[in-house]
């Protein structure tokens, strides 16, 4: 085994020993290359700024990415870092203000802590939307520069964000024209019938942001990109921040980490910080539909509900993509590092086999913590989530679909917008003594594990939800534990779940087929439970209103759902 090192005040010329090491991961990687047998690299306490997407491909098989000291008392803490730090502040009627060139970003942190994007509610005035946008008799809009919409709960489960081509004068009224093609994509999308009531389009905003104006509430920010090449990042201090002191860091990088065709890679210990996802704030927008998945096109298909209830879907979605990406990649364990300050998912896994995720923290995600589609044998393990989907509510902490084999164990998810854990369609799926907490926090329907569609063919490969817990989730309308639209061979058994607005259901569309549902604990009875549908066998459940009784009844399930690690 070679070993090589790799530190923020090293030099590329030097010999990588612990003595004197590289500087840059790029360098720790060609001499990893070049050795003549399996390699381990170590990264040296610091933040390795990254000026470029780092990757690594087959020809990296084998190599071990490490903290130093990882595994020891003597771990140190290495952060890789897409960020840049922003100085040169002036201030102006207590706003810092910095030029800041060509910066796209959507996020800021300072000193480590997310700042907002600076925001009001809604349009002001009486406002109707157009066929190219909206008119309001308030005349406010018209000094608005470079400005996001939010609409949040378009659908209950969807959330868009759509930006604006332009605002003029109309004698009194203020005309507002949406960027294209990201108004007409969401007027295409958002169709739904429902009680009677028919709706279209997205509709008027429930937020609107990134115009100086707003920033009212300490800690936010704007970056003002009406100049182009001449950006402007203002923000509004916290009383205790100091514009020559405080660090502020906008991450600049979409991708940190990038590793294809690859195989038995290990990454051990390391934060992968500061990234962002800038394609929401384009002409395009974001049209969100349902979890990770968004609108760009190509039509839209309807769905009925009930029997006078219909919603329109996409034909075709596009994934949220993550800021740290394996494609094709196997024996890839991923082990003890943090994945933080994230403008899209926090880390994405396509096709492959035999990829971990072992003991990871995952927080402060403007998406989602894991997605992963079409890999086999995929172990997501004792991984705490927590402050996830902070700019993209829709997302889930834990999403797979297209899976082979998947095992989703001892996880403990928490704080996040919309289900603690997402399986869509595959085979083999086991979600087993998961704990979530304080699931769907922003938008509804949806649960703290959720799963849709086919989960196999038979009861040997569908999947199984084992042992979970499920406590606090929020909305006032959600399934605590859901399986949904067609879930089929699937096993849910031995689960907890309590202080949900509804445990579960057992009569949705299209209808479940071979469901069962035996063993479970709840503290209120389930929807249907008293008429199960022909595809779902319901035995030897137990409903205890009664919390404290409850608790001493499911000790034991308790005890061994969450975190292996103390």
């Amino acid at each position: 085994m070679f070993h090589f090192h790799v530190a923020p005040s090293g030099d590329d010329s030097w010999s990588g020993s612990v003595e004197r090491p590289f500087a840059t991961l790029e360098r720790a990687r060609s001499a990893a290359r070049e050795a003549p047998g399996e390699a381990v690299v170590h990264l040296r306490g610091g933040t390795h700024v990254l000026t470029r997407p780092f990757e690594l491909t087959g020809a990296d098989s084998g190599t071990v990415y490490r903290a130093y000291g990882h595994g020891t008392s003597a771990r140190e803490e290495v952060v890789v870092s897409g960020g840049r730090r922003i100085e040169g502040w002036r201030v102006r009627d207590g706003v810092w203000r910095a030029e800041v060139g060509d910066l796209e970003t959507r996020q800021l942190y300072v000193e480590g802590r997310r700042a907002a994007r600076a925001a009001v509610p809604g349009l002001p005035g009486a406002a109707a939307v157009t066929a190219t946008g909206y008119v309001t008799d308030s005349a406010a809009p018209r000094e608005w520069r470079d400005v996001e919409f939010v609409y949040r709960g378009v659908y209950p489960w969807t959330e868009a964000r759509l930006g604006v081509a332009g605002i003029s004068a109309d004698g009194d009224s203020t005309v507002i024209t949406m960027a294209e093609p990201g108004f007409g994509w969401a007027v295409e999308l958002y169709n739904s019938t429902w009680a009677g009531n028919t709706s279209a389009g997205p509709g008027l905003p429930t937020a609107v942001e990134n115009d100086a104006s707003f920033l009212r509430e300490p800690g936010t920010f704007v970056l003002d990109r009406s100049r182009p090449g001449d950006h402007v990042l203002l923000y509004l201090p916290l009383p205790d921040e100091d514009p020559a002191r405080t660090r502020v860091v906008a991450p600049v990088l979409e991708t940190l980490l990038s590793v294809a065709g690859a195989r038995d890679v290990s990454f051990e210990g390391l934060v992968f910080a500061d990234a962002t996802w800038v394609r929401p704030g384009r002409p395009e927008g974001f049209p969100h539909y349902h979890g990770s998945g968004y609108y760009e096109g190509g039509g839209v298909e309807t769905a009925f509900v009930g029997d006078d209830g219909s919603v329109t879907y996409p034909a075709h979605s596009v994934t949220i993509p993550a800021c740290v990406t394996f494609d094709d990649v196997s024996g890839v364990v991923i082990e003890g590092c943090r994945f933080t300050r994230m403008g899209a998912s926090g880390l994405g896994v396509s096709g492959g086999d035999g990829l971990t995720v072992r003991g990871c923290d995952f927080d402060t995600l403007s998406a989602g913590a894991i997605v992963v589609s079409g890999s086999r044998a995929t172990t997501i393990e004792d991984n705490r989530v927590r402050r996830v989907g902070l700019e993209y509510s829709g997302s889930p902490g834990i999403s797979v679909t297209g899976t082979r084999g998947c095992v989703i164990a001892h996880n403990e998810i928490a704080e996040v917008p919309h289900c603690g854990i997402v399986a869509g369609p595959g085979e083999g799926t086991r979600i087993v003594r998961n704990l979530t907490v304080d699931t769907m926090q922003v938008l509804a329907d949806g649960g703290g594990v959720y799963l849709s569609g086919p989960q196999g063919d038979s009861a040997e490969t569908g999947a199984v939800v084992r042992g979970n817990v499920i406590k606090d989730t929020r909305t006032p309308y959600n399934f605590g534990l859901y399986t949904d639209y067609g879930a089929s061979w699937v096993t849910v058994e031995e689960n907890v779940v309590m202080r949900a607005d509804n445990t579960a259901v057992l009569h949705v569309g299209p209808p479940l087929e071979n469901v069962v549902y035996r063993g479970n604990f709840w503290d209120a009875d389930p929807l249907g439970h008293d008429d199960p549908p022909a595809g779902v066998t319901y035995e030897g459940n137990t409903t205890i209103k009664d919390e404290r009784e409850l608790n001493a009844a499911t000790a034991g399930i308790q005890a061994r759902a969450g975190l292996l690690r103390t």
